[in-house]
């Protein structure tokens, strides 16, 4: 499912209208990845959460060279699924 197969159907199943329900997980979308710039976690009880989580720098490997090379730190994004998410998935 791609943004705007994501956007017709939240409009169908909430009655809105496709320009409120891009409007609406465009403001989802946006906040979201404030908070996530902030350090914030989103947890959404029932679907998962959001959290951003600090990778260490370390020493990899080039796979075609064997040589190696340096990887520096960075933050990742992480989602954890919640128990009603992944009990329906199953």
């Amino acid at each position: 499912m791609n943004k705007a197969q994501l956007i017709d159907a939240i409009a169908s199943k909430a009655g809105l209208t496709k320009a409120d329900s891009k409007k609406a997980l465009d403001a989802f979308i946006e906040t979201t990845t404030e908070a996530l710039k902030g350090d914030d976690r989103v947890a959404l009880v029932g679907f998962g959460s959001f959290s951003v989580s600090k990778r260490d720098a370390r020493t990899g490997r080039n796979p075609q060279t064997g040589k190696p090379i340096n990887i520096p730190a960075k933050k990742v994004i992480k989602f954890k699924a919640g128990s009603e998410l992944a009990d329906s998935v199953q």
